[in-house]
């Protein structure tokens, strides 16, 4: 495999493993401060930090017109993770990690699938095909398994 892209596969796979891993560390602390909202926040808040941190570090600090050209709809990226993470925080007590994870894959494959047969938020047009829907059938069959039994 070339290494252009295993290296970026290698890194989403450690992302999944981080994320699977934050869904029960989130609960844990919501469990402790008797309120899911609130651990996202302080979730959020630590990330936060971090990544202010690094981008000082880095220098890494756009100009004012870079921030006016960004799209109208490139600012809602910080809703939509505020959502997922409050969202899991509530769900991974009552589902588990495994049915909860699994869903939000199943979720993350519908949207992607529509998201890239429109060539959604300027990327190219992928199509829907059966081997693509096949594969959203197999993880919405792993969502049901995961909740039998």
């Amino acid at each position: 495999m070339n290494i252009s892209i295993l290296l970026p596969l290698l890194g989403i796979l450690l992302g999944g493993i981080f994320l699977s891993s934050q869904a029960p560390i989130n609960a844990a602390l919501a469990r402790s401060l008797g309120d899911p909202v609130l651990a996202a926040c302080v979730s959020f808040g630590i990330g936060f930090v971090i990544l202010a941190a690094i981008s000082v570090f880095r220098g890494a600090w756009p100009s004012g017109a870079a921030v006016a050209a960004a799209p109208w709809w490139s600012w809602f990226g910080g809703f939509l993770g505020a959502f997922y993470v409050a969202v899991v925080i509530w769900g991974v007590p009552q589902l588990g990690v495994v049915s909860t994870v699994a869903a939000l894959i199943l979720g993350q494959v519908a949207a992607a699938l529509v998201l890239d047969a429109v060539g959604a938020f300027g990327l190219p047009v992928q199509p829907i095909t059966w081997q693509r829907l096949l594969a959203a059938g197999m993880i919405l069959g792993g969502l049901v398994l995961s909740r039998v039994g």
